[in-house]
């Protein structure tokens, strides 16, 4: 019974080091950067984690309280820590959104 256990983790750990190695789960590159204070909707869902109600809930926020900080992004219910941790690299408070995904094939040709 234990080897039949054994063989099943095996095999389900296995597979999912395969499913996290391919490509097609593999989280878009991006480049560039989103201001918080002008960013439209669809711009700041390029972002990783937020999506169209999250993206709204940054709308609403700095409609009554632009941000003075990006740290500051923490302050809306549903951004933590961890989440912002993992965009403060793309957001700027100054200067236009210019964030973009980067096509698979422009990333073979970048040295």
């Amino acid at each position: 019974m234990f080897k039949h256990i054994r063989n099943f983790l095996s095999l389900s750990a296995l597979t999912a080091t395969l499913l996290a190695a391919t490509p097609v789960f593999a989280a878009p590159t991006l480049e560039g950067q989103v201001n918080l204070n002008t960013a439209t909707v669809e711009q700041l869902e390029l972002l990783p984690g937020i999506g169209p109600a999250m993206a709204k809930k940054i709308v609403d926020y700095r409609a009554s309280k632009p941000f003075q900080e990006t740290n500051h992004l923490v302050r809306i219910k549903g951004i933590g820590p961890k989440t912002y941790a993992k965009l403060k690299q793309y957001l700027v408070l100054k200067g236009e959104t210019t964030l973009r995904e980067v096509p698979k094939d422009e990333l073979a040709t970048k040295p």
